[in-house]
């Protein structure tokens, strides 16, 4: 089939939940990908700051063929040693002491809340718990991310949702504070929003709030799921402040394609929520999974991703402020390590439908910010081929 065969079959067959750019993905190599018809595309989106490792990584393939052959599956019935090696592996990479593996992002999120509220149960014996969350979030579509979301526009057609949900405003303290309860088990949100237009928790407000929740006995959950495996020059976001969470989620770059999410627990809060019966699930933590993510850990702490992240980082930033000096709609830039953002004055959709049919792949956030979340592995060149078709769309 061409691409316009592709695309018309699938609105035929899938659920019309997106709209799709107007190519067909085939393959992709290094921080590129290629489309049915061959055409070359320089990606700075990486499936949603998924593919850290950019695509067709030889060791990564060479792992997954591997397990393919030895095992699959087995249910979390019985033990295998891809996952135990990989829950190892993300423990010493994050400092935190239990992890369940998930299958997405939205399901370690559901499965951070009902830590928190059994964490809250066994303490007090009671339920009716509740917890704060930061408007502007972006955690998930299923209804229990949704009901920490902090954005009508996706909770309102799936209300009534979870009870018991309370919005503060991001980096705004106070707003913390004022919203706390005897109720209060935990407080959500993402060490960098990132669909509501990337921006880094400050120093001041993230220390207040781990403080406040330390004091009360509160949870601090950190959504580190798109800012987290070595995206800011750090593992994880929080470890460049001087904090850490109780609970924390993990997903994305985890499996760097493989679905697989995540959620970490200190000791102490695992001692005191999740036993069995109370949480599971069929396919997580399968050796498939466990193999990618043992292998994408091996490669980063290996290969020194994080330092390599933290120099390219500072030339992203450079070349991006140089931009927004040249170009006046251009109105603010912010981020961490690569996971950056531009707020502009004129359409962003059409800035990335430009960008796409001159072969770069950017993608949008919120309602007016280009978001930069590229591989990991990009190199100096790369930032300056994105900047120079950027210049040329931007007025």
């Amino acid at each position: 089939m061409n691409s316009f065969e592709y695309m018309e079959q699938a609105e035929q067959d899938l659920l019309h939940t997106y709209n799709r750019y107007g190519i067909v993905l085939e393959q992709g190599r290094d921080v590129y990908l290629f489309d049915t018809n061959g055409k070359k595309y320089l990606d700075f989106a990486a499936g949603i700051a998924v593919c850290a490792l950019g695509y067709s990584n030889e060791e990564y393939k060479a792992a997954l063929k591997e397990q393919v052959d030895l095992l699959l599956h087995t249910s979390n019935l019985y033990y295998n040693p891809p996952i135990i090696r990989a829950a190892e592996m993300v423990k010493r990479a994050s400092g935190m002491d239990r992890v369940f593996f998930t299958n997405s992002g939205a399901e370690a999120i559901e499965g951070a809340i009902k830590a928190a509220k059994k964490y809250a149960y066994t303490r007090d014996g009671y339920a009716g718990h509740e917890i704060i969350a930061m408007k502007g979030s972006f955690h998930g579509r299923t209804l229990g991310a949704l009901s920490v979301t902090g954005n009508q526009h996706y909770r309102e057609p799936f209300e009534p949702l979870l009870p018991g949900v309370r919005f503060a405003e991001f980096n705004q303290l106070d707003s913390v504070k004022a919203q706390v309860n005897e109720k209060t088990c935990a407080v959500i949100l993402e060490t960098i929003q990132g669909e509501g237009g990337i921006y880094p928790a400050e120093q001041s407000f993230i220390e207040g709030v781990a403080e406040l929740c330390r004091k009360k006995d509160i949870l601090l959950i950190l959504d580190e799921i798109q800012c987290g495996m070595g995206r800011t020059g750090k593992m994880f976001a929080w470890q460049n402040y001087n904090i850490k969470p109780d609970i924390m989620t993990a997903a994305k770059a985890l499996g760097c394609g493989v679905p697989v999410g995540a959620f970490l627990l200190t000791e102490r809060v695992a001692e005191k929520s999740l036993v069995p019966g109370d949480h599971g699930t069929t396919y997580g933590g399968n050796p498939f999974v466990g193999a990618a993510v043992s292998t994408v850990l091996e490669i980063m702490e290996r290969d020194r991703i994080t330092v390599h992240v933290q120099k390219i980082a500072e030339y992203l930033w450079k070349r991006l402020d140089e931009l927004k000096d040249r170009h006046s709609c251009i109105v603010d830039h912010r981020g961490m390590g690569l996971m950056q953002g531009l707020a502009l004055t004129v359409p962003v959709g059409e800035v990335s439908k430009q960008a796409l049919e001159k072969g770069l792949i950017l993608i949008t956030a919120g309602t007016d910010v280009l978001r930069f979340v590229p591989p990991l592995i990009i190199e100096e060149e790369h930032v300056d081929a994105m900047c120079k078709i950027l210049d040329s769309i931007l007025p």
